[in-house]
């Protein structure tokens, strides 16, 4: 049997036995949240997304940057706050207006990821139900995917790490990003940062299946005008925003 796909088995195995120790029948939100069934496989037919409302995120407001932190044991090891782009808040001022906003960006999770395009070993990959991810087994640490991310959406590891999450491995000379909380979502479950915003009150980011007419991020994104940043590149991000 071929070594990745021996690896791959493995690893989807070990996923299923995590599965098993979750309660039966928890539900951590109903409406909006939305996340697939805990023992439902991956399905081409699923494209997970997010669909943020910058008209209801606060430029003071770090909720997300600081779920995400916490859920995947990255920092930035004391330098500049754009050494470590998993997710971050970026202000904004259109300078004809005047007009001022804040919006979270992290990796877009594309259809067509620039990031998989230039990866030589094929560590960087797409799922397909639209996550996008590294494979650190893989990766040379070429940081090829970083130059051609157009939202500056992934870092590289300089460090050894010691306390690095099981279910977001971190290692020194491996270039990471924004998985989608895709641990999360293999359970059952939604991205760290959507959750703590919904239980911050605020409720800009919302999760889903975009495919699924029944969504209800499905349900916004026809109905309300939403724009996928530079959309002229025709990489069909995953995340759309709402106000831009």
């Amino acid at each position: 049997m071929d070594f990745d796909v021996a690896r791959r088995r493995f690893l989807s195995g070990g996923a299923a036995l995590g599965t098993l120790a979750l309660a039966p029948g928890v539900t951590l939100f109903a409406f909006p949240a939305e996340a697939k069934p805990a023992h439902e496989a991956t399905s081409g037919s699923v494209r997970w997304g997010l669909l943020v409302d910058i008209t209801k995120c606060e430029p003071e407001c770090n909720t997300c940057v600081k779920a995400c932190k916490a859920e995947n044991g990255w920092h930035g090891f004391d330098r500049p706050k754009t050494d470590v782009q998993w997710i971050r808040k970026v202000n904004v001022r259109d300078p004809k207006s005047g007009r001022k906003f804040s919006l979270p960006i992290m990796c877009q999770h594309c259809t067509a990821p620039t990031c998989v395009d230039v990866c030589p070993t094929g560590a960087s990959f797409k799922r397909v139900d639209g996550v996008v991810l590294v494979d650190k087994h893989l990766c040379i640490g070429c940081r090829y995917c970083m130059m051609a991310c157009p939202y500056k959406a992934r870092s590289f590891v300089h460090e050894a790490i010691d306390d690095q999450k099981p279910h977001a491995p971190r290692g020194k000379g491996t270039v990471d990003a924004c998985t989608l909380c895709v641990h999360r979502i293999d359970q059952g479950r939604i991205p760290a940062c959507a959750e703590a915003c919904l239980k911050d009150g605020h409720g800009a980011i919302l999760f889903g299946d975009l495919n699924d007419p029944t969504s209800e991020i499905h349900k916004r994104v026809a109905t309300i005008a939403t724009t996928q940043i530079r959309a002229d590149l025709g990489l069909d991000p995953g995340v759309r925003y709402h106000g831009i």
